[in-house]
């Protein structure tokens, strides 16, 4: 039931328009009708995976042989590409708003933090699929030690990369922040990550689809609502293109 559901949205968002970039028609009452169904989508999915229910993992033999890029592929600019080219040494992750003890993690400290290494499935909106072995702390343990607030209602996670002009983003709630499988990822397959695959950390989401895995992370931000974040949709895709801000597979 799990792959049928999966193959079926996938279906439905591939229709949007290949590439994530096209635009979904209608006025209020289409949207009305669409924010209806990602709500209905989102109880349904938790309803059967259960609030901490996990996306299957696979063994070592199940990778992919190559794991594409998709989106952005690189950062254009000048202090991305003297990081790339060193190991990232001045690259920092930094954790705010609702939290007690603000972050500015350095890679090095990243990579001292318990690690998880997971096997997973990403699935794209255009269509395709590749699993991937993926290493980094939970997100859990990084809003631990920052002291995340009660009031904190979501988690958005700011990027490096810039589409159309505009600064990549996107969010969860804190059901997926804390959920065990959502990780910062800083390997894929064993190795650092790539350039075209959101090196030097990216965000594993593995129980949605591939748009809410933001690559280049510069930041995580804790926020009570999403009012006043990009066009308030809580994601580059959301805003641009009108896509379900809950891409539960």
């Amino acid at each position: 039931m799990a792959e049928i559901r999966r193959r079926s949205l996938l279906a439905g968002m591939a229709a949007l328009g290949a590439g994530a970039c096209a635009k979904i028609p209608g006025g209020k009452d289409g949207q009305d009708l669409f924010d209806a169904a990602e709500g209905g989508h989102r109880a349904l999915q938790r309803a059967l995976a259960g609030k901490q229910g996990l996306a299957p993992e696979y063994a070592p033999e199940d990778r992919s042989p190559t794991f594409r890029g998709n989106g952005s592929l690189t950062v254009d600019s000048d202090f991305y590409r003297q990081q790339l080219a060193s190991g990232f040494p001045e690259w920092r992750l930094t954790v705010g708003g609702l939290v007690d003890k603000p972050l500015a993690l350095s890679l090095d400290a990243i990579r001292a933090l318990p690690q998880r290494t997971q096997i997973t499935r990403h699935d794209c909106v255009e269509g395709w699929s590749a699993i991937g072995e993926w290493t980094g702390p939970q997100l859990g343990t990084i809003l631990e030690a920052a002291g995340v607030r009660e009031q904190a209602n979501f988690i958005v996670f700011r990027c490096a990369d810039t589409l159309y002009g505009s600064p990549y983003y996107e969010s969860i709630d804190m059901i997926e922040a804390w959920h065990p499988q959502t990780i910062i990822a800083h390997a894929l397959n064993g190795e650092p990550l790539p350039e075209k695959n959101g090196a030097p950390l990216r965000a594993r989401i593995e129980r949605q689809l591939g748009y809410k895995q933001a690559k280049y992370l510069t930041g995580i931000e804790a926020v009570a609502s999403l009012e006043g974040i990009g066009k308030g949709n809580g994601g580059f895709w959301e805003d641009h293109s009108g896509y379900q801000w809950y891409a539960g597979i």
